[in-house]
């Protein structure tokens, strides 16, 4: 009676997303997949989680990729393939930015973070995802996944020129990004 009890428990609770999967194109092309940590992030991975749902992130391009540190995407506003790429990187998306949620989760290679401006609680749906370890954002992001499988696709990602890793011509895509369960 009590396992029948648990089970209809689990039933009713909402599912929460496990992780994404983003299909990538451009130099680099396959599929990412991603571990999102709702025990850490809980706030940050239901926004993200509920962008991609929506579709927010298809056809978003990766518009900052520094070499030996990240590759950042997420920008819903300005970073759709095909618009205005100037602008890319400086937008969010229409719901409201997030409190920080900093774990003790080293930014090693393979770790996703949230992007934002100086102030902590601006992350909003910019995400990074790190080529090699970077100790020095510990406790000043929020760590939100992890890349669970396709790292070789990351590692293929267009690089960006420059200190700031602007992605000169055409920059790689996330064509479609899915949750998973």
């Amino acid at each position: 009676m009590r396992k029948l009890a648990a089970v209809f428990a689990l039933m009713a609770s909402p599912a929460l997303a496990t992780g994404l999967q983003i299909e990538v194109e451009g130099e680099a092309n396959g599929t990412i997949t991603i571990d999102l940590l709702e025990d850490v992030a809980p706030k940050h991975v239901e926004q993200i989680a509920a962008l991609a749902a929506e579709g927010q992130y298809d056809g978003v391009v990766f518009h900052r990729v520094i070499e030996d540190f990240m590759a950042q995407t997420g920008d819903v506003e300005f970073g759709k393939l095909g618009g205005n790429m100037a602008a890319a990187g400086r937008g969010g998306s229409s719901r409201p930015d997030l409190p920080a949620e900093f774990s003790d989760i080293p930014f090693d290679r393979g770790v996703v973070g949230m992007a934002r401006s100086q102030n902590p609680n601006s992350a909003n749906s910019q995400f990074f995802i790190m080529f090699d370890a970077g100790h020095f954002l510990n406790g000043q992001y929020t760590v939100v996944g992890k890349v669970t499988g396709g790292m070789d696709v990351v590692d293929q990602i267009k690089r960006g020129k420059g200190q700031n890793g602007a992605v000169i011509g055409q920059p790689d895509v996330m064509k479609k990004v899915t949750v998973t369960k």
